[in-house]
This record gives C-alpha cells, sequence and structure tokens, in this order.
C-alpha cells in the first residue's frame, strides 16, 4: 500500500516512545505496533485526532502517500 506511516519519525522527534503515546491515547501497545509498523488497515479519525494532539503535529506528518515506483524502492 502506497500509504506510508511515519509515526517512528515523530514519537523520535518528540523524544516519546510509543508505550507512552499508547498510555496517553488509551489504546493497546500491540494497536499502536501495528499502526506504527504500518500494518494497520484503517485508523479512526479520533484516534489520528489524539495522536496530532499529543505529538503536536498535523496528520499529514504521520501519514504520507507514495505513488507506485517510490512505494516499491522504499520497500526493497
Amino acid at each position: 500500500m502506497p500509504i506510508v506511516v511515519n509515526l517512528d519519525v515523530i514519537l523520535t522527534k518528540r523524544k516519546m516512545s510509543l508505550t507512552e503515546l499508547s498510555d496517553r491515547i488509551g489504546l493497546t501497545i500491540a494497536n499502536m505496533s501495528i499502526l506504527k509498523s504500518g500494518k494497520a488497515k484503517a485508523i479512526r479519525f479520533s484516534t489520528l485526532n489524539e495522536i496530532c494532539k499529543i505529538l503536536e503535529c498535523q496528520p499529514g506528518d504521520i501519514l504520507e502517500y507514495l505513488n507506485e515506483k517510490d512505494y516499491k524502492k522504499l520497500i526493497r
């Protein structure tokens, strides 16, 4: 899928762990790991809203669209 999740980049910039973010949002670490790894099939706007509020970022900072060609280069 050409949607790339950059949650790990934002977490690093904010010096926050995935565990801390999951605790503050109220989601399990397992669900947050699925999202962070890009294996999630969907994300609720309410979850995206909370992530952005806590990390003080925009949805586009977390989710990025790549065309098929660039995506294939990324996953190789």
